[in-house]
């Protein structure tokens, strides 16, 4: 059974979203906290996710991630925001969430990202991949971390297959295609998808 935490201090906001995840998710089990000192208490190693507002009254944004980072390291955080600058990116890229989504978003975008942040991938802004062209010094210095669907999806890029037919090959939507493609170009530091299989094969991730 799936079990997530969602935290907003908005309660038409909170309300949408654990709507939106029953939709998708009927059995799921949602948590929710109204800001990050009752999001610090609720989180639990057993949820599959935690989605955070990254702008609650209680708390900076950055210290009360780090909090929730430090209760339960191997929950996976997806943060929320409505505007989000290059600097607050790298910071949370430091932090190692698993994922940064607008709530400009459609639905479909933010259960895609959701969905691969539960199967052990990580979601960016596209526009990382430009800040990580722009101002290499200033991202943090880490592994690349490609997953095993990330891998299969880079594979079918390599072949030249489009969005459509990667759906269909990998049995998935072509809005969790996007997604992974979005993620691996933040990822591997390329301006497109051209760019980014050349760069996986000279670094020898495919």
């Amino acid at each position: 059974m799936l079990r997530c935490l969602i935290c907003d201090d908005h309660p038409m906001v909170l309300d949408a979203m654990g709507r939106m995840i029953e939709r998708r998710w009927p059995d799921v089990v949602i948590d929710r906290a109204a800001c990050f000192a009752e999001a610090e208490a609720l989180l639990d190693p057993a949820h599959a996710v935690a989605l955070v507002d990254l702008t609650m009254p209680d708390s900076p944004p950055l210290p009360g991630i780090k909090r929730l980072r430090a209760k339960a390291p191997q929950v996976p955080i997806v943060v929320f925001s409505g505007t989000m600058d290059d600097a607050m990116l790298l910071e949370l890229v430091a932090l190692h969430v698993q994922g940064m989504v607008s709530k400009v978003e459609t639905p479909t975008v933010v259960l895609a990202a959701i969905e691969l942040v539960l199967v052990g991938g990580r979601y960016f802004p596209p526009r990382l991949a430009e800040i990580v062209l722009r101002k290499p010094d200033l991202v943090p210095a880490a592994p690349l971390r490609i997953t095993a669907r990330q891998k299969e999806v880079l594979q079918l890029l390599a072949a030249g297959r489009s969005n459509k037919e990667i759906a269909i090959a990998m049995r998935i939507s072509p809005a969790t295609v996007k997604t992974h493609v979005s993620q691996i170009i933040a990822t591997i530091g390329a301006a497109n998808r051209a760019e980014a299989t050349a760069r996986a094969i000279n670094l020898g991730l495919i």
